[in-house]
C-alpha cells in the first residue's frame, strides 16, 4: 500500500514538473518602438508558463542581442552586461508576476538592438542556473532612434471670451512611462486649474496630457501661452499659442444716453403740458373778464347817458 502511494506521489510530481519545466513558455515583446536619443525608453514584455506560480527568486531575466546571445544588455550580475549598457538598464517588472519589461535610460545611437528576452530557472538554495532556459529570439524588439524633439499638440485653438471659462490642452506622445514628460505652462496663476492625464495609446506608446482651465480677462488679449514638455534627460520641447480674447458686449454707451434723452424728453413734455394748461386757464380767465366788462357796459345806465 505504501509502495502504491509512493508511485502515485511520484506521478503527481512528474506531472507538475513537466508542466512547469516544459517547453511551453511564451513571451510577448513589443516588436518595434521609437526611442528619443538622450532620454529613456521602456520595452513592454510579458512572460508566461503553463505551470503553477514561480517566485521571482526562482527566475532570472536576461536581455541580449538577437544574433549574439553573449552580448548582454541586462543581467542581474552587472559584470556580464556590455560596458556600453552598464548602469543604463533595469527590469521594471516582477518576473514572478510575468512582467519582464525593460527600461533603458540615457538612450544612445547604438541602442537599436534587436533586444531579445531570455528567462532561466535557478536553484533556490544556490541561485545557480538550471538547465531550464528559454530564449525568445523569435520575438525581439527593434528600437528606432529619434533625434528630433517630439512635437507637442495644442488644442482646441479657438477665440476666448472675456469672463467665460476657457480650456486649452497640451499633449505629446512618448515611449518612457517610467519617467513621464513634465508639462508646464507659461501661465500658472492662482485661480488657474491644471489637470494631468497619462494614457496608454498602443504598443508601448503613451500620451502625456496637461489641461489648462482659466477665466480670461481683457488684459489677456493677444497674450502668448507657451506649453513646455521636459523629457527624461533634460530634453525640452515647446509649443506657443497667441490667445485672442473677445470682449463681452457692453451696451451701456448706448443705453445710458438713450435713457437720458428719453428722460429729458419726458420732463420737457410734461413741462410743456403744464405750461399749456396754465396758459389756457389764463386765457380763459381773461376772456371771462372781457365778457363781463362788455356786459357791464351794455347794462349800466350811466355809461349809456355819457354816450
Amino acid at each position: 500500500m505504501d509502495h502504491e502511494r509512493k508511485i502515485m506521489m511520484c506521478l503527481v510530481l512528474a506531472v507538475i514538473c513537466s508542466s512547469v519545466l516544459g517547453q511551453e513558455w511564451t513571451a510577448d515583446v513589443v516588436k518595434s518602438i521609437d526611442a528619443l536619443v538622450g532620454s529613456c525608453v521602456v520595452l513592454p514584455c510579458t512572460v508566461s508558463h503553463p505551470g503553477t506560480y514561480l517566485s521571482t527568486s526562482r527566475l532570472r531575466g536576461i536581455w541580449h542581442r538577437k544574433d549574439k546571445s553573449n552580448e548582454i544588455f541586462y543581467h542581474e550580475d552587472s559584470t556580464q552586461i556590455l560596458d556600453s549598457f552598464k548602469g543604463r538598464t533595469r527590469l521594471l517588472g516582477n518576473l514572478g508576476q510575468n512582467n519582464c519589461t525593460l527600461e533603458i535610460v540615457q538612450v544612445k545611437d547604438h541602442d537599436n538592438g534587436p533586444f531579445c528576452f531570455r528567462i532561466e530557472l535557478v536553484r533556490k538554495d544556490t541561485n545557480q542556473p538550471t538547465t531550464e532556459k528559454y530564449s525568445f529570439v523569435e520575438k525581439c524588439a527593434d528600437v528606432t532612434m529619434i533625434h528630433d524633439k517630439p512635437q507637442l499638440k495644442l488644442g482646441p485653438i479657438k477665440t476666448a471670451t472675456q469672463g467665460k471659462p476657457y480650456t486649452l490642452t497640451c499633449s505629446v506622445h512618448h515611449t518612457c512611462p517610467s519617467h513621464f514628460p513634465q508639462i508646464k505652462w507659461s501661465r500658472e496663476r492662482k485661480d488657474d486649474d491644471i489637470t494631468e492625464v497619462h494614457k496608454h495609446i498602443h504598443s508601448g506608446v503613451w500620451e502625456a496630457e496637461s489641461i489648462l482651465s482659466f477665466v480670461p480677462e481683457e488684459k489677456d488679449d493677444e497674450s502668448e501661452l507657451t506649453c513646455t514638455a521636459t523629457f527624461n534627460g533634460g530634453i525640452k520641447s515647446e509649443a506657443k499659442f497667441t490667445l485672442n480674447v473677445k470682449r463681452q458686449q457692453n451696451y451701456n454707451h448706448i443705453i445710458i444716453p438713450a435713457v437720458a434723452v428719453t428722460a429729458t424728453a419726458v420732463i420737457f413734455g410734461l413741462f410743456c403740458v403744464l405750461m399749456v394748461k396754465k396758459y389756457k386757464k389764463r386765457i380763459q380767465e381773461l376772456q371771462s373778464q372781457d365778457g363781463r366788462s362788455w356786459m357791464t357796459m351794455m347794462t349800466d345806465p350811466k355809461i349809456e347817458a355819457s354816450n
